[in-house]
């Protein structure tokens, strides 16, 4: 392997080895599905309303996930910061078309592997399947749940301290509507709040 590809494998299994310790054959495995990828800023990674079959785990770059609704509305659900793993995971869950976009706000240098596969993985390497159980774990629940909480009885000026203190230094490489459609407020009350905050 190159040495460069070699470098970007190592990124990979360092954030792997914070959730489990993988033997060489489930490494040597997990390592065969990664794909590189690079994506401009503006490219779509998943898309509203199609399938999805795909993992990607962020070595450079930044990326936004969000909703288009019915009447035009931007909805952004997270951000994907370097060293993240990205999906639409509910669609890959339950195989149907993606809620929700996936888009690079930065030149993007991604890993891309297949879902189904990656499962396959699970059921043959116990290592894997303690990843998969301790990342569920992690972020889908211990994380998760403090913020949908906060997000519904936070006012405005809390849930951007939150953002703040959830995404340190990230507000920098974001237009000030990217932040609002996550917060759920307008880009004229986040100015206010910016204001008194200074």
């Amino acid at each position: 392997m190159e040495p460069l590809l070699q470098a970007l494998a190592d990124e990979f299994f360092e954030k792997v080895a914070e959730y489990t310790r993988l033997d060489e054959v489930a490494r040597k495995a997990w390592r065969a599905l990664l794909v590189q990828r690079d994506y401009q800023k503006g490219d779509l990674l998943v898309t509203q309303g199609q399938p999805t079959r795909s993992i990607f785990f962020v070595l450079r770059g930044l990326l936004l996930q969000y909703h288009i609704s019915e009447d035009g509305e931007a909805i952004v659900k997270r951000f994907f910061l370097e060293h993240g793993f990205a999906a639409s995971t509910s669609a890959l869950l339950t195989d149907r078309e993606s809620d929700f976009s996936i888009k690079a706000l930065e030149p993007a240098i991604v890993w891309e592997y297949d879902f189904a596969r990656f499962k396959e993985l699970v059921r043959d390497h116990p290592a894997i399947a303690a990843f998969y159980v301790n990342y569920i774990e992690r972020h889908w629940i211990v994380e998760k749940e403090p913020l949908e909480i906060s997000f519904r009885n936070d006012d405005a000026r809390r849930k951007y301290a939150r953002f703040l203190e959830s995404y340190p230094g990230l507000e920098k490489r974001l237009r000030q509507h990217e932040i609002a459609a996550f917060l759920g407020i307008t880009p004229t009350q986040l100015s206010r709040i910016r204001a008194a905050s200074r």
